[in-house]
């Protein structure tokens, strides 16, 4: 059985559902931002939410990784002025969020009452890196740093 690390702050285990991904090839900064601004919400609000970032109506806002975000006007709304849409790491959260909402039938809880709990770990995992071949015979090395990610759902 997978090891959560919310496990701890889980008051009421049978009234929570959870899912979590490793090794998620997508920026974890960006998946932290986006983990940031689902805190709270229900899950059909997380999925029309997420529904208009890929549609590029609203923003997903960056607060603590803003190294370099461009402004955007949609921002406003989250009282920031930094924001972006990152499509990659709102496609595995969307996924992450069919998974939990799939545990929570599965324990029978009531979904239009599941809420986005507030604790949702994002990490980066070991760097991967592989060589990349360039003119003149030299060789660079590119690395990425994919994530981790667990979410948990209350009732």
């Amino acid at each position: 059985m997978v090891r959560y690390a919310a496990a701890a702050l889980a008051t009421n285990p049978e009234k929570t559902a959870r899912a979590r991904g490793e090794y998620l090839r997508t920026h974890f900064k960006n998946m932290r931002e986006v983990a940031a601004a689902l805190s709270g919400m229900k899950l059909t609000r997380a999925y029309s939410y997420l529904g208009d970032v890929v549609e590029h109506k609203q923003v997903i806002p960056f607060r603590r990784y803003s190294g370099g975000v461009g402004r955007a006007s949609q921002a406003k709304q989250f009282k920031t002025t930094q924001g972006r849409w990152p499509e990659k790491s709102v496609k595995f959260i969307t996924r992450l969020l069919k998974n939990a909402e799939a545990n929570a039938d599965a324990k029978s809880l009531e979904l239009e009452e599941l809420t986005y709990q507030k604790h949702c770990c994002s990490t980066s995992t070991p760097r991967r890196s592989h060589r990349k071949l360039v003119a003149a015979r030299t060789v660079h090395m590119v690395g990425s740093i994919p994530t981790r990610v667990t979410l948990a759902m209350l009732r």
